[in-house]
């Protein structure tokens, strides 16, 4: 079996995702990163951004994050976000719209928003 640590994906509502994972990358204000097992420790600020997980059984989960913090110490990675859906979660259709309106609204934070949620459906 290959090395795993484990991940908790947590929105300020519910808990998103929990489970053992072999890699996640995710987007901070240092810019991106890729976490393995046995990785330094870490605290950052996430970036809104999709956050890929390659969990232990080869299968990959992609989320949408907007904010919060990634920690990582003794093979447990937290990723606290102020908003984090899954891929499969994600209207796409509401997403693009969303991302339409705020384009036309000039609203830079919606539309980075709605961006994130885009990305992270084609990253799946």
């Amino acid at each position: 079996m290959a090395a795993e640590l484990h991940v908790e994906l947590v929105a300020a509502d519910r808990s998103v995702w929990s489970g053992e994972a072999t890699l996640v990358v995710a987007r901070t204000t240092s810019g991106d990163i890729g976490v393995m097992p046995g990785h330094q420790p870490l605290l950052g600020v996430l970036e809104s951004g999709p956050v890929t997980i390659r969990t232990s059984d080869g299968g990959i989960v992609v989320a949408a994050v907007h904010g919060g913090f990634i920690s990582f110490a003794d093979n447990k990675l937290s990723l606290l976000a102020e908003i984090a859906e899954l891929s499969d979660e994600i209207d796409v259709q509401r997403a693009e719209r969303a991302f339409e309106r705020a384009k036309s609204e000039a609203d830079a934070s919606a539309e980075r928003r709605a961006d994130v949620r885009l990305r992270a459906v084609a990253a799946r």
